[in-house]
């Protein structure tokens, strides 16, 4: 399946950057302008998914972080900060509105009074697990035109470029 892909909106912008200044290499453009329409469709596609399960992404995001750690599903705020790489207002926000739909509850951590701990509900547990299947199964759709070493070369290449940009 090595098919010779047709020009996209991408080509056309290089090749007007080429013909407007000869002097500039547009070619980074091909990667990253790929990358940034990519990220869109993306979230286009995956925000469908959570608005069929009644789910904004960034609850879907803060829910999956506590299902996924198994029994008791808790996390304080600021573990919840660390793992979202959000402010803290930004969580407290988020706890308040996932606590008020009952997804959530705060609760007084058992080896530290003074420090609470934001516990997955019953309700909470019941949305993430009716909606991890769909959310999977769209983001295998994304994928479908991949091979598995197609995949892994993605990813490969996709942690190389992250940690060279999250060294710079």
């Amino acid at each position: 399946m090595n098919r010779r892909a047709e020009p996209d909106h991408v080509d056309h912008v290089v090749d007007q950057w080429a013909a407007e200044r000869p002097d500039v290499d547009a070619s980074p453009i091909r990667i990253i302008g790929r990358i940034s329409r990519l990220s869109r469709d993306i979230d286009r596609r995956l925000k469908a998914v959570f608005n069929a399960h009644g789910l904004e992404a960034w609850e879907y995001d803060l829910l999956a972080s506590l299902r996924r750690l198994g029994p008791p599903y808790e996390l304080t705020a600021g573990e919840i900060t660390e793992a979202l790489m959000i402010t803290s207002g930004a969580v407290t926000n988020r706890i308040d509105r996932l606590e008020a739909r009952g997804f959530v509850e705060r609760v007084k951590d058992e080896g530290d009074q003074r420090f609470v701990r934001v516990r997955l509900t019953a309700a909470g547990r019941k949305v993430m697990d009716e909606t991890l299947p769909d959310h999977l199964a769209g983001e295998e759709r994304l994928l479908a035109e991949l091979t598995p070493a197609d995949r892994r070369q993605l990813e490969r290449l996709l942690r190389k470029l992250h940690d060279g940009v999250g060294s710079a």
